[in-house]
């Protein structure tokens, strides 16, 4: 009797930690380098899957600090309360310098994506 409980916990054991692997898989976050030059981006449009995402920014020689904001295709970025938090870097991006967003969970749509600081046009992100 002890083996038989000893296999049932065993098998729910092995049947859990699959579960939590598959999801952590489905869940993974990527990370979505950009960089900035003086006044643009120098990848002018992204397509994603849904997902999780943190956006990494690298500052190439800009000569100042900048940032990066993304908002919802259609909505007004100069209000910031449009902009999507989550994607703000931690921190300005200072010249020959990298920073990272939080991380930044992206349904199906279109996002429009830029700096202000740069700045830069507006370019498009699509999640598929």
């Amino acid at each position: 009797m002890k083996k038989v409980i000893s296999i049932f916990v065993m098998v729910i054991a092995f049947t859990l930690t699959t579960n939590a692997q598959d999801k952590m898989a489905k869940t993974a976050v990527k990370t979505i380098s950009l960089e900035q030059t003086k006044g643009v981006f120098t990848q002018q449009e992204v397509t994603l899957k849904e997902g999780s995402y943190i956006f990494e920014i690298a500052n190439n020689n800009v000569g100042h600090d900048v940032g990066f904001v993304l908002i919802k295709k259609g909505t007004d970025a100069s209000k910031p309360e449009n902009h999507i938090k989550t994607a703000y870097v931690t921190e300005v991006v200072s010249n020959n310098k990298t920073q990272k967003s939080n991380v930044t969970v992206l349904e199906k749509g279109e996002y429009v994506y830029f700096c202000p600081m740069n700045p830069t046009p507006q370019y498009t992100l699509t999640v598929e």
